[in-house]
């Protein structure tokens, strides 16, 4: 699989990478359950199809457990990103969960996930979410650059999206930005621009619109974009709609990795295969990107 630079980081990454919410667990959001069994499977299939980034969170129930129980032996095969700035309180069916930007929880959030994962190092450590102002106020900058030269965590960066991250870019200390990106979501595509123009690795999420309209779980809002935008009338023959929006996504040359959040096996196999595949032409990109900036102008507000 090709891999690309992320940024000032060095690491070449695939272009595809594993999100991995979706080994939550039962007391998290959602309605799939995925079993230990198959969570064992998935994750040495993930590793074994030659993807080498993995991005998960304290926050997304037994996740980082399930990562450092069934991969934790094959850590030098995979670079590993997690969150902070994460609170969870077990309740007896879910858990509650919540970001609180505070010192001890920062702290807490890392010496957990490192037991629960296995290892003794993060390859990036991303702040959860959050707001300039907050992050420099409490000190947080700070707190991760101290845990970085302690060598517990190798880069700092921010998962975000508008309308924080203008001002987290403009820190200037972040590694690694993780932003929301696809065809039918493009509202950061200039943001990602001056991320990446500024050194930083990019890790883009939703980058398959969750499937777009044949998703197992249905978003009425993206379905509207890819109606209104008329994308079938693009779509080539035989490609199916999350082919089409995943290399859409993977055509962006800041996209150093795309995080896909799959569980299923098939699916796995599909987009390993659409990825090596290649980008979508640039011609198609630019009539995607015309007709989809179409729609978003015309609605409300805009």
């Amino acid at each position: 699989m090709e891999r690309r630079i992320l940024g000032r980081t060095g690491l070449a990454v695939t272009q595809l990478g594993y999100g991995s919410m979706g080994l939550r667990g039962p007391l998290t959001w959602g309605v799939r359950v995925v079993s230990d069994q198959d969570a064992d499977r998935f994750l040495n299939a993930v590793l074994d199809a030659g993807i080498n980034f993995i991005d998960t969170s304290p926050d997304y129930g037994v996740s980082e457990e399930r990562i450092g129980r069934y991969i934790g032996s094959r850590r030098g095969e995979f670079y590993l990103a997690t969150k902070c700035g994460c609170v969870y309180t077990q309740r007896e069916d879910h858990l509650e969960l919540d970001h609180v930007w505070k010192p001890d929880v920062i702290q807490r959030n890392l010496e957990t996930s490192l037991q629960r994962l296995r290892t003794d190092y993060v390859d990036v450590l991303q702040f959860h979410g959050g707001d300039a102002e907050t992050l420099q106020r409490e000190g947080l900058i700070d707190v991760v650059t101290k845990l970085r030269d302690q060598g517990l965590v190798r880069f700092i960066g921010v998962s975000s999206s508008l309308p924080h991250l203008p001002a987290l870019i403009d820190l200037g200390v972040f590694d690694t930005f993780q932003i929301p990106y696809s065809c039918l979501a493009p509202q950061h595509h200039d943001l990602i621009c001056r991320a990446a123009e500024s050194g930083a690795g990019i890790i883009l999420r939703g980058g398959i619109a969750q499937g777009g309209p044949d998703a197992e779980i249905q978003r009425p809002a993206l379905n509207e974009i890819w109606d209104k935008a008329r994308l079938d009338e693009l779509r080539p023959d035989g490609m199916s709609r999350a082919e089409f929006i995943l290399r859409y996504t993977l055509a962006n040359s800041y996209c150093h990795t795309a995080i896909i959040g799959t569980c299923n096996l098939a699916h796995l196999a599909e987009n390993l295969a659409a990825a090596n595949r290649g980008p979508l032409p640039q011609e198609l990109v630019s009539e995607i990107s015309a007709r989809v900036d179409g729609v978003l102008t015309a609605q409300p507000g805009n």
